[in-house]
């Protein structure tokens, strides 16, 4: 999302925004109408001020007049995203509407949309559920967006403790270089072998990605990780020059795992957005009888993408694929 959505409510950059229009005209009674150009740059400096996030870059391709109102065409982009809105601003520049809303569309979608809240609905499949529900996710440990929703998901993790099964996996291929092999198999290793370290390690990798720090930190027993590493690289035929890595190959091509993160409940490739509170909702809606650690109030901000802390209000959605 580059700046504009809806959902029953027109959000921008992670704020609701109100639309009061009173009296019987579009702006301020005897304001003066702006010229076409005029309104373009108004309209131009309103939108990159106010409502995109930085990077965005934005462009008003086009402008007409329709009644009261100038038709604006904004072209935005932010990174390999784009998007055309079609938005309105008054004559006189004194209101702004930033999206057109389809009346009918979105009527038809909520109706469609109807039945049990809970039901999480992904590419036409509902995920089943069960009292223990099976949650994997598949990342690559240098993703930018794998490390986030790793940042995401693990408050939920420690919220519903063993009352589901979570399961850390990697994607059958990377894209960041030798040490992203060698760091899927250090965490490969470390989780299988002392578990009991494996979260306060992952924690403090996704801090600033030092995981030689992270190690001593945590007390990863170093001879029993260097056995490991060697018996894991011999027996997957693993090659820090390759791309390929195969520890979860037949999970990867089970579930048709395209890029990172991925996110698998109950067998079922899932959608969510990436901040703590989604996540544990959609994970929730798997159960079937909801555990009191479901009502917990954790953070509705999605993670920074990458290392470190911070957030990412828009909730973003790209992967490594």
């Amino acid at each position: 999302m580059l700046i504009f959505s809806y959902m029953k409510k027109i959000i921008i950059t992670g704020l609701l925004v109100s639309l009061v229009l009173t009296g019987c005209t579009l702006g301020k009674s005897g304001a003066k109408a702006l010229k076409p150009d005029e309104a373009k740059t108004k309209s131009l400096e309103f939108i990159q001020k106010n409502l995109v996030s930085p990077g965005t870059s934005v462009e008003v391709s086009e402008i007409t007049l329709e009644g009261d109102l100038y038709k604006l065409k904004v072209n935005l982009k932010n990174g390999d995203q784009t998007q055309e809105v079609e938005s309105y601003m008054s004559k006189d520049g004194t209101k702004f509407f930033p999206q057109v809303l389809d009346v009918e569309k979105i009527e038809k979608e909520s109706a469609t949309a109807g039945g049990e809240e809970t039901a999480n609905q992904t590419g036409g499949q509902t995920i089943p559920k069960s009292d223990k529900p099976v949650v994997e996710i598949f990342v690559m440990s240098y993703c930018p967006y794998g490390t986030q929703i790793e940042k995401g998901i693990l408050p939920v993790v420690e919220k519903l403790g063993n009352k589901i099964d979570f399961q850390l996996k990697f994607c059958s291929y990377t894209m960041h270089g030798a040490e992203e092999v060698e760091e899927n198999t250090r965490q490969y290793c470390i989780n299988t072998e002392q578990s009991d370290k494996f979260s306060a390690y992952l924690n403090c990798f996704l801090a600033d990605g030092d995981s030689a720090k992270c190690l001593g930190q945590t007390g990863v027993d170093s001879q029993k990780l260097s056995a490991c590493v060697s018996a894991t690289n011999a027996k997957y035929k693993i090659d820090s020059n390759s791309t390929d890595y195969s520890i979860y190959k037949a999970d990867n091509e089970k579930y048709g795992v395209s890029g990172s993160p991925t996110l698998v409940i109950n067998g079922v490739t899932a959608d969510s957005q990436r901040d703590s509170a989604s996540l544990l909702k959609t994970i929730c809606s798997a159960f079937n009888n909801q555990p009191e650690e479901c009502q917990a109030q954790l953070s509705a901000t999605a993670p920074s993408s990458g290392f470190g802390g911070g957030s990412d209000s828009s909730g973003a959605n790209a992967s490594c694929n």
